[in-house]
């Protein structure tokens, strides 16, 4: 029988957590609400699993518990800032409503983020935008680490580098994307790994040391370490590298601080973008000719006996409204991962439904 919590016990459990190992309330709160999002939706690598290193590293002083965002420059449609290692989640949030604001003025609003921890699971974001009838579009890479080959070679130079978007359809519904320029990610492999029960990945998604492609997370232990593929494998990966590369100019060349500068502790440069349609063709045209696609796409022939198609973000939202009313499903290994944490803390575990 699957384990289920309702997603209000796992916001408060893990907003008492960050409370307790010293963060601001208002931090906490940003920080545990889009982690139960990444749950929520379905992306269980990149919710409360992430909620234990954040501890460790809230604990290590290496995330910064209070403070603000230094501006490093100003104009009146974009942003750039220093996020002095504060949690990822909360500047993120902050900087999609400074975006918000501007957008409703200059139709878009655009904020680089240099030093931001790490910012979770990028498909938790989309609906801060979209409930104001704006699109999103969000991007992240770690400049500290380098697990994703480049396309033709066979070890790590970048990140996975996830870039996620959003806009509205009719009403209560959406569009909302995230992928990773990789074909897979580190939380995939990493978990693989730490479970060492032989699992292998979905395909030939890592190469090893030898340009071998492989479904064995077990080449990431290797000496050197295989490297994740770019997204298209090794026949189409200059697609995915092209888009890992234009992910990293938006987010550490644009906000002015990346791998050329060496840093060495887990965080993220971040890129983030609102557009307000209304300053372009209109809301009413922009929600025709979305609409008109979605439902295009949707009725699209599809081989007999086989599923209708789906937009992107259609099972996640399905399964967020689900999961909202019948508890979040956790993956097993994240409440064993957090018990230690909450004896250390003193915070009691959520009751189970």
């Amino acid at each position: 029988m699957t384990t289920r919590y309702s997603a209000d016990a796992l916001t408060a459990f893990a907003i008492a957590l960050l409370v307790e190992a010293g963060l601001d309330t208002d931090k906490a709160e940003a920080t545990a609400r889009i982690l139960v999002e990444g749950d929520l939706m379905g992306h269980s690598t990149h919710g409360l699993q992430l909620l234990g290193g954040y501890l460790g590293e809230v604990e290590a002083g290496r995330m910064a518990k209070s403070g603000t965002p230094i501006v490093l420059a100003e104009r009146p449609a974009a942003l750039t800032w220093d996020g002095g290692c504060l949690p990822g989640p909360w500047l993120a949030l902050e900087a999609i409503d400074a975006a918000i604001e501007r957008a409703k003025i200059y139709g878009t609003g655009t904020v680089a983020i240099r030093r931001s921890h790490h910012i979770g699971c990028l498909a938790a974001y989309p609906l801060r935008a979209i409930e104001q009838g704006m699109a999103l579009l969000l991007a992240c890479s770690d400049p500290a680490a380098g697990s994703v080959a480049p396309f033709g070679a066979i070890a790590g130079r970048y990140t996975p580098n996830p870039i996620a978007g959003g806009w509205p359809l009719e009403e209560d519904d959406a569009v909302i994307f995230d992928i990773s320029a990789s074909t897979t990610t580190n939380g995939m492999v990493n978990r693989l790994n730490r479970l060492g029960q032989g699992g292998k990945l979905g395909g030939p998604w890592l190469v090893d040391n030898q340009g071998n492609a492989t479904d064995d997370p077990a080449c990431f232990l290797a000496d050197p370490p295989g490297a994740i593929l770019p997204l298209g494998g090794m026949d189409l990966g200059h697609k995915g590298f092209a888009l890992g590369l234009l992910v990293e100019m938006l987010t550490s060349a644009l906000s002015g601080h990346g791998r050329a500068d060496a840093p060495k502790q887990w965080g993220a440069s971040v890129f983030v973008q609102v557009i307000d349609p209304a300053a372009f063709g209109g809301r009413e045209a922009f929600q025709r000719e979305t609409e008109w696609l979605g439902r295009a796409c949707r009725t699209a022939p599809v081989k007999p006996g086989d599923p209708a198609v789906r937009l992107p973000g259609e099972r996640g939202l399905k399964l967020r409204r689900e999961q909202q009313q019948s508890g979040v499903a956790l993956h097993p290994e994240i409440m064993p991962s957090l018990k230690p944490w909450a004896e250390k803390l003193g915070v009691p575990l959520p009751a189970t439904i």
